[in-house]
């Protein structure tokens, strides 16, 4: 007897969280892992001078949901701070200005936490760096007096915390950042067009035997299987045909070029469309997928740089260690296994992705067990290994900040190269190089304001000959003209840089820049360099 169900209970539809909606758009560039690692940091901002740029980035850390922010500042809110730094009001006057913005700021994502310091006149900044509290990086906005500046590189040096110096004035403005250690980046989220990977020089069995099933018998086919065959089958079996006629695979452009027209004369022109669309793709595929798999120079530095002690026991270290012993095994990186957009039957196509992945799953399975061999590997967690795998033909390395970097020496050798490349712009139609805006501002790190001649000494304790440049003279006038004064609207878009560069470091995703970026409010330029 069938036992009939007249009330059946549906099962509970779960849609998104209020915080998935809050922050739907940014999940879909970092993802989950991302706003979790927003959400645990700590970011401590020194802030002094006028004091816009540091807020202004802070505000871009605020909305999109930064765990918590600690603003460290003594000044006092006065009548000049209420024209450049909308988070004061007349209410604030008399009051100090880290409470005042950390209000206001707060009033932007209540979800954020936000501290300020001093809270009492006998409590000074440098008790922040007494290693009670951890911070997830450093912030500080210039001018700054010398000996805390060095107090903070060296708290970054001894916690291994990243630190970035801001500096606006007038018109011009540069932040640089300092590692203190190499910075490894696994999710450097490249243009999707650049991670095809499909191995049609080196098919492996599955791939080929898959490809010679559908194209077996490809004169016969009826006109509708024809157009639908995917054009990696197409390529894969007119490459077959190449090698037996030419006894080795296209390698050069010319023959790649001859192969292109091989692949086109044998599309269908009877047609109503007068062609064939999974061929089109296939002549437009040639010359991206027919090549000898290769390794980028940003894999070639991983593979190539030998980690200290300390940096051989992380995780990152010991995969990039079992992928560089599956290339020289293979000499091909593990398979990213994603198969690109392509006119094809559905349950074809469907089959073809079920190939590449089912690849892309054995080379893991590879590097995993390498992986577990290592001593300090049995802990790695299965899900970092496949992520690294996917991405490791774009894995980056970004080389830490040393402060010898930045010594008068080094700033010597820069500045004769970037001027040497302005000797050549003219024939080279290149921009002019923003390094004197650098050396301008520098100059005034630790002075709230100079005039011009101030500004030039201390540019010619570096370089001597610099009152001969003319471009040096005239950044050192802007310099001056501003007063150490900042303007709004170039604080706010250098706030924005920074902090952009800031969920970099911290969920560990995308590029940062190496590292310094300089820019040029007046002709709307900006310009990165190692310093």
């Amino acid at each position: 007897m069938t036992e009939v169900i007249t009330d059946p209970t549906l099962p509970t539809l779960h849609g998104p969280s209020d915080k998935e909606k809050k922050y739907d758009r940014q999940l879909r560039l970092w993802a989950a892992s991302g706003q979790q690692a927003l959400e645990d940091a700590h970011i401590l901002l020194v802030n002094s001078g006028s004091g816009t740029v540091g807020v202004e980035t802070l505000k871009n850390l605020v909305l999109p949901g930064i765990g918590k922010f600690t603003i460290a500042d003594e000044s006092m809110v006065d009548q000049a701070d209420l024209g450049v730094n909308f988070f004061l009001d007349e209410d604030c006057l008399g009051k100090p200005r880290s409470e005042c913005c950390v209000r206001l700021l707060q009033e932007l994502n209540p979800d954020v936490k936000g501290d300020w310091f001093p809270k009492n006149k006998d409590e000074t900044i440098e008790q922040l760096f007494d290693g009670t509290i951890k911070y997830t990086m450093v912030l500080y906005a210039a001018p700054i007096a010398r000996a805390r500046m060095e107090l903070l590189h060296e708290y970054g040096q001894k916690h291994n915390v990243p630190v970035i110096a801001v500096h606006s004035a007038g018109f011009y403005s540069y932040f640089r950042i300092s590692l203190s250690n190499n910075f490894p980046i696994v999710d450097t989220h490249p243009d999707s067009t650049a991670t095809t990977d499909l191995r049609l020089l080196t098919p492996w069995e599955e791939l080929s035997n898959f490809a010679a099933s559908l194209t077996e018998n490809i004169e016969g086919l009826s006109a509708h299987e024809h157009g639908h065959i995917p054009y990696v089958a197409l390529l894969l079996h007119y490459l077959a045909e190449w090698k037996q006629t030419h006894g080795s695979l296209p390698s050069t452009y010319k023959e790649k070029t001859a192969f292109r027209s091989t692949v086109a004369a044998g599309a269908r022109t009877d047609t109503p469309e007068g062609g064939e669309e999974n061929f089109d793709e296939a002549v437009a595929a040639v010359l991206k997928t027919i090549s000898t798999p290769s390794i980028s120079s940003s894999v070639r530095e991983v593979f190539d740089y030998t980690p200290t002690e300390m940096e051989s026991t992380s995780s990152f270290w010991i995969i990039a260690d079992a992928i560089k012993q599956f290339y020289k095994k293979h000499n091909a990186l593990p398979l990213p296994g994603s198969v690109p957009d392509m006119k094809a039957q559905s349950t074809v196509y469907v089959q073809l992705q079920n190939i590449y992945k089912a690849k892309a799953r054995q080379d893991v399975a590879e590097v995993l067990e390498t992986v577990r061999s290592h001593p300090k590997g049995k802990d790695i967690d299965s899900d970092e290994i496949g992520n690294f795998c996917k991405n490791a033909a774009f894995i980056k390395l970004i080389r830490g900040s040393e402060p010898s970097e930045a010594s008068p020496a080094n700033i010597k050798v820069l500045a004769e190269r970037e001027f040497e490349n302005d000797s050549h712009a003219l024939l080279t139609a290149m921009p002019l190089s923003l390094f004197p805006i650098y050396l301008s501002l520098s100059a005034t790190t630790s002075l709230p304001a100079s005039n011009v001649s101030d500004i030039m000494d201390a540019i010619k304790n570096t370089l001597p000959d610099a009152a001969s440049t003319p471009r040096i003279i005239e950044a050192a006038e802007e310099v001056a003209r501003a007063n150490g004064g900042e303007l709004h609207n170039i604080s706010a878009l250098t706030g924005g840089m920074v902090a952009q560069e800031v969920i970099k470091i911290i969920t560990k995703q995308y590029i940062p820049i190496d590292n310094t970026c300089i820019f040029d409010g007046i002709t709307s330029r900006m310009q990165v360099i190692r310093i």
